[in-house]
């Protein structure tokens, strides 16, 4: 049976009652050098995210080299490259995965990657991964996900693109393969994707109707859509992270820079800590106000034989007195000795 409600990575458990779970997307951003790559790792490490993801691919496990129309890119950041020409410019070498994975372990950071092939899983599986993400792209590639469930690692979904349908196929077919521990991420397929196209109160219908752990893909330019998704719920955020986002590689344009992660990693954490329990109790930070409240003083001195009337008993601050609910039961008593200004009312005034 699959284990519901959460999984853990690394012994990272993630799930709603634990802090989200922070990714950052190292995608194409090494620009081709691995000294970014390395420098991309420590980023994420001293930024507090939990993981940094790759990309497994070859330019021909993904596509094939054709430049005919149904193959050429139009419009967007990409326009006029083929699919082959782009993801040429943007793979990781595979011969990389060692060292960097080597990095990470070193660090203290977890390290995974998205495996767009068979031959890609094998690699990762020598590599000993903790874990495997799916991408939007190929969330359809049903034969994919059975395979990387085969290996019996938690696996994280992204849904970009897919209806409640094609989720559902993709959630089966995992189950399918033996995968034990799943999440599936809310994700907008557009790079940028605008705040406005993410409806985040999907991620809250999600959690119902798929009745697991939900997360973030968040290609947004800024935190505030991801650190939203916190307060509904989501327990994994994934953000793509660059050294330098006018760095000129594919995906820099949309990518967070080091301070931006740092921040995002901080707003997510708080904004989950801030969600905490429903409580009606009053907190530890509130107990030394509680004597500015307001209460019941004497605001005029009262002779003894007196009536107390309104114009005596007013409902002030500081709260030394009884509280305010009680002075219609105050007025209209007879004063038994000389009360002066500033006395707070306590309970014998009652009786």
């Amino acid at each position: 049976m699959l284990k519901n409600k959460k999984l853990s990575i690394n012994g990272r458990e993630i799930g709603e009652e634990f802090s989200p779970y922070m990714i950052a997307e190292m995608s194409a951003n090494h620009n081709g050098d691995i000294e970014n790559a390395y420098k991309i790792i420590e980023m994420a490490k001293n930024a507090g995210a939990d993981a940094v993801k790759l990309q497994t691919y070859k330019p021909n496990t993904i596509t094939i080299d054709m430049k005919t129309p149904e193959f050429m890119i139009e419009g967007g950041l990409w326009d006029g490259q083929s699919l082959y020409d782009l993801y040429q410019s943007a793979y990781m070498p595979w011969e990389w995965h060692k060292p960097l994975f080597e990095h990470a372990k070193n660090l203290g950071i977890s390290i995974f990657s998205s495996p767009f092939d068979n031959t890609a899983v094998d690699l990762l599986e020598d590599l000993n991964t903790p874990a495997y993400k799916i991408a939007s792209f190929e969330a359809v590639d049903l034969p994919l996900i059975k395979y990387v469930a085969q290996t019996g690692k938690p696996i994280i979904i992204s849904t970009g693109m897919a209806d409640a349908e094609e989720i559902q196929e993709a959630i089966d077919a995992a189950k399918e393969g033996g995968c034990q521990e799943l999440a599936i991420l809310h994700c907008v397929s557009g790079y940028p994707a605008p705040a406005e196209d993410y409806n985040l109160k999907t991620v809250k219908d999600m959690q119902t109707r798929f009745n697991l752990p939900i997360g973030l893909s968040d290609h947004t330019l800024d935190n505030t859509t991801a650190i939203t998704s916190v307060a509904l719920g989501a327990c994994i955020i994934e953000k793509h992270v660059t050294l330098d986002r006018c760095g000129g590689g594919p995906d820099d344009s949309f990518s967070l820079e080091a301070e931006e992660l740092k921040a995002l990693c901080s707003g997510a954490k708080i904004a989950w800590q801030a969600l905490g329990k429903v409580d009606y109790g009053r907190k530890a930070s509130e107990e030394g106000n509680v004597k500015f409240r307001r209460s019941l003083y004497f605001v005029k001195d009262v002779k003894a034989g007196e009536v107390i009337t309104d114009n005596h008993v007013k409902s002030i601050r500081p709260g030394y007195g009884i509280a305010p609910k009680y002075l219609e039961k105050i007025i209209g008593k007879i004063a038994l000795n000389d009360i002066h200004r500033g006395t707070p009312v306590n309970k014998n005034f009652l009786f």
